[in-house]
């Protein structure tokens, strides 16, 4: 036996039954299962050819007579029935012992490989030391990294911190603070996380319901119809700041814009015609030329009635509008498509939407991947930071890692270049590294304060045959609302909660950056501001206009 044991360290259990549990006549005496300890890898082959004891002997003891019901049972029988009991718990016991062996043999070959092997005890209690010395470097290695990690991240809160600062201007006295700067110094103590949580963050201050639209918000160029939608003898009608307009093209082709109500009973005008360049009510046929005076009133004397127009002009396949009061000015910025491009889709959308919001979601990209999993981000990968690289006082600048060019042209356009390789697929880490791009433009008009009028074209350096395609209008307008309606259910829900209260810039972060230059602006502007906020881009592209054959407002 001793010759034996030394092979292994862990003996092969043999379980086999004894040659009396297959006798009924043994059973609950000789029968049962016997377990020997074989201290070898043939150990079966060597305890059956040397007669080997078992270690112990589990009884099986076999069924026993059922009690019938209502029976009583004398002395004898009551200890029969007691020692059958008995001798039942303890072959249990003995089943569940060989059990636990079985499964402990197991999970020692498997977990211990250095049980296999052939060595002695003091072997493995000088390596388990080793191994005790290796694990105790590893936890200091271990706490050492979390000092580290705990550093970066006293680094990252305290940069953080410093980006979203520069986002926003100082907010008076109020911003100046008097605690103490966060140092730059690696720290591992938890008092620099206390510090950085008690800095005041900035904010933008956008909540509650939408307050009507500042006077000076008026004064611009705004685009509020395609001219391809205008014909000779169709109408446009719009809303602009809370009030009604139509426009129409008058006897010499060019657009006008006048008020949407007739002087004579409030009639809306875009109900009626326009014969000859003017514009027809349809309640009595009273009839306004494009600068607002009526020049027809069927069935009565003709008095001198004019109803308010806006000045109007046309250019490059849009027609704009100066709703404010101040004097025109004598250029519109251009919103034409890089050269190489052609405009394959222009889709105009009523949506429920105050502007501002829509321009907050259009100016924002790192939602994409978040948002857009059906349409055009479908598969884009999260980036593990997204950033908008901008010039220091511009309101332009590009995406990375996208490959995407984006700027907000004052005071409700979007316009954007992506590179692509098709459809649907980003190519390259900038515009200028892909060979395909598409162009888009977005324009808002604030149509109320919960409306905007979006007027959306579409143009793409490749594939110039897709414009020739029939029908192929109808798919791009498809998509476009698909990808409006994702964005859409999200900003009418920061809507309802900025309207009950809840400020939709409190938490701006660096990829924020070219929506809080917008706010910022519009601010300025809504404050009068002599000089507004990056106001030394250039108006790029602009065109000077022929004033004197404009028509002013009238009354």
């Amino acid at each position: 036996m001793n010759t034996v044991s030394s092979l292994s360290l862990v003996p092969h259990l043999l379980i086999k039954p004894s040659i009396a549990c297959f006798s009924r006549k043994g059973v609950g005496r000789y029968g049962g299962i016997k377990v020997y300890a074989v201290l070898r890898e043939d150990g079966a082959e060597f305890a059956k050819s040397n007669n080997l004891e078992a270690l112990f002997h589990v009884d099986d003891p076999g069924p026993r007579c059922p009690i019938k019901k209502g029976k009583f049972l004398d002395v004898n029988e009551a200890l029969e029935v007691v020692r059958f009991d008995i001798q039942y718990c303890d072959w249990r016991a003995r089943q569940d012992l060989l059990t636990i062996m079985v499964l402990h043999n197991k999970v020692v070959e498997v977990l211990n490989p250095l049980a296999r092997e052939f060595k002695s005890i003091g072997t493995l209690r000088k390596e388990l030391a080793e191994l005790q010395q290796e694990l105790e470097k590893a936890h200091n290695q271990v706490h050492l990294s979390e000092a580290r990690v705990s550093s970066a991240l006293d680094k990252l809160a305290h940069m953080e911190t410093l980006v979203n600062d520069r986002l926003l201007p100082p907010d008076g006295a109020s911003s100046t603070s008097t605690a103490e700067p966060t140092s730059l110094v690696p720290s591992t103590s938890s008092t620099a996380h206390v510090r950085a949580k008690k800095q005041p963050h900035r904010s933008l201050n956008v909540s509650g319901p939408v307050k009507p639209y500042n006077p000076s918000l008026k004064n611009f160029w705004y685009p509020v119809a395609f001219s391809s939608d205008l014909k000779d003898d169709t109408m446009v009608p719009i809303d602009c700041f809370e009030e009604q307009w139509v426009i129409f093209r008058g006897k010499d082709g060019r657009p006008g814009c006048v008020q949407n109500t007739c002087a004579h009973r409030a009639c809306p005008l875009h109900l009626g015609s326009v014969n000859e360049g003017r514009i027809q009510c349809p309640y009595h046929g009273w009839e306004y030329s494009t600068d607002g005076k009526c020049e027809k009133m069927p069935s009565t004397k003709m008095l001198n009635v004019r109803i308010q127009s806006l000045p109007c002009f046309e250019q490059e396949g849009m027609v704009w509008i100066w709703p404010g009061d101040d004097p025109p000015k004598a250029t519109i910025p251009s919103l034409l498509p890089p050269s190489g491009f052609t405009i394959h889709a222009e889709i105009v959308m009523e949506l429920p939407v105050e502007h501002g919001l829509l321009l907050d979601n259009l100016l924002d990209l790192a939602h994409a991947p978040f948002t857009h999993t059906s349409t055009f981000a479908k598969g884009w990968s999260v980036p593990s930071l997204v950033k908008f690289l901008t010039p220091a006082s511009g309101l332009q600048g590009y995406w990375d890692p996208y490959p995407i060019d984006m700027e907000f042209r004052p005071p409700c356009m979007v316009l954007s270049t992506i590179g692509i390789s098709k459809p649907g697929k980003l190519e390259g880490k900038s515009t200028q590294q892909c060979s395909t791009h598409l162009h888009q433009l977005h324009v808002c008009l604030p149509s109320s304060r919960n409306k905007t009028r979006l007027l959306y074209r579409m143009s793409l350096d490749f594939a110039p045959w897709l414009k020739h395609v029939p029908l192929m209008h109808l798919l791009w307008s498809h998509f476009a609302e698909k990808v409006l309606n994702e964005d859409l259910r999200l900003v009418l829900g920061q809507q309802e909660r900025m309207i009950n209260g809840a400020n939709i810039w409190n938490w701006p972060v660096s990829y924020d950056k070219l929506g809080i230059r917008y706010r910022l602006w519009r601010d300025a502007v809504e404050r009068g501001s002599d000089r507004l906020p990056f106001s030394n881009q250039a108006e790029r592209g602009s065109d000077r206009l022929p004033f004197s054959n404009q028509a002013g407002s009238g009354s």
